[in-house]
């Protein structure tokens, strides 16, 4: 038997296995055939190591991306964790910008691998443009990448919001590794929208294999959404609202036109269902794959689903919300209706 020996953390991505999620479905008396993919199996335990790494190596191949050059992101969630490994993985030097109530687990996270992070709230400007943007992190995003780059052009942004490298890793490994997986058996496939790489890039390789297959995009309830009643909700870690937002508002690379349904899914229904999760299978996820199974849970109830088979994407481990309430059995979900973004530590995608 030859020894399986990889050459770098690059070959450690992808090929996450399936889960059928049995005794979840049995206490919730769902009659679907519910199959989680858990991403937490990548290398740094989420689907963004596979956006990370792509992104990367595209801006080699196009020469953005040269030796001493800084890399940078506005993410202090997932993304800016895959992207601090790969770039000291390849020798690169990454700052990243982030959210002030970035959680402890992450900063500590990006910090280990040596990057350089820089909280919103120091940089000039910054907090008055993302204010008076109403908190529009597409905008907010653009208006960074500008000021930096025209100040430092040996930085390179990745931009994952826009970089087409995103959703087209996922066309390439996500939707071929549920389709080899399933034998092409299945019906419906879910996933939140964060930059939206991860729906639209694997529902069109879904699609193209077989249209009929059904997507489903998970996004944030009016509640958990900032507003002027509630400016500071408690927010679904790196899930952001699409539907009925002006254009400017939507990530570039989500491909609204591949969704046929959008489920809101309120912070407290994902947590619940993440706790059910982790009580029933013995697997921690994140809030926002506890979205897609609340999503998943209603799917499954409707009378018309019983006995298809629902592929979740579970976008992510639980033990990076371990400072968080997330799995606080003691606390009831009911507390967090009405509870605000200082009560837990958020960040964006």
């Amino acid at each position: 038997m030859a020894a399986s020996i990889y050459g770098s953390i690059a070959e450690l991505i992808g090929q996450t296995p399936l889960l059928r999620l049995s005794r979840f479905s049995q206490q919730q008396h769902l009659k679907a055939d519910l199959i989680g993919k858990l991403e937490l199996f990548n290398p740094n335990h989420s689907v963004k190591d596979r956006i990370a790494l792509a992104m990367i190596e595209q801006a080699e191949r196009d020469g953005l991306l040269k030796p001493g050059d800084i890399i940078a992101e506005t993410t202090s969630g997932n993304t800016g964790i895959g992207v601090a490994a790969f770039a000291a993985a390849k020798g690169y030097r990454f700052r990243v910008y982030i959210n002030d109530f970035v959680s402890i687990e992450r900063s500590k996270i990006i910090q280990a691998y040596g990057a350089e992070v820089v909280p919103f709230s120091t940089v000039p400007g910054f907090a008055e443009f993302y204010e008076a943007s109403d908190g529009d992190f597409v905008a907010g995003t653009r208006w960074l990448v500008a000021q930096v780059t025209e100040a430092e052009p040996h930085v390179h942004f990745l931009q994952q919001l826009q970089n087409p490298a995103n959703p087209r890793i996922h066309e390439l490994t996500t939707g071929p590794e549920i389709w080899r997986d399933t034998d092409g058996e299945l019906d419906i496939f879910v996933a939140s929208v964060g930059t939206g790489g991860t729906l639209s890039g694997t529902s069109r390789y879904l699609k193209a294999q077989n249209p009929a297959i059904r997507v489903v995009a998970v996004e944030p309830g009016v509640d958990s959404q900032p507003s002027e009643r509630q400016p500071e909700p408690l927010e679904i870690t790196g899930v952001h609202a699409f539907s009925n937002q002006p254009p400017e508002r939507v990530p570039p690379n989500l491909d609204t036109q591949i969704c046929d349904e959008v489920i809101a899914v309120e912070t407290w229904q994902a947590y619940q269902a993440a706790r059910q999760f982790a009580l029933a299978e013995g697997v921690l996820v994140g809030d926002s794959s506890g979205a897609v199974l609340w999503a998943g849970q209603q799917l499954a109830a409707r009378p018309e689903n019983h006995g298809k088979r629902i592929v979740l994407l579970l976008a992510d481990g639980g033990a990076n919300y371990l400072s968080t309430d997330l799995f606080n059995h003691q606390q009831p979900v009911e507390e967090l209706k009405n509870a605000t973004a200082v009560q837990t530590s958020q960040q964006l995608l």
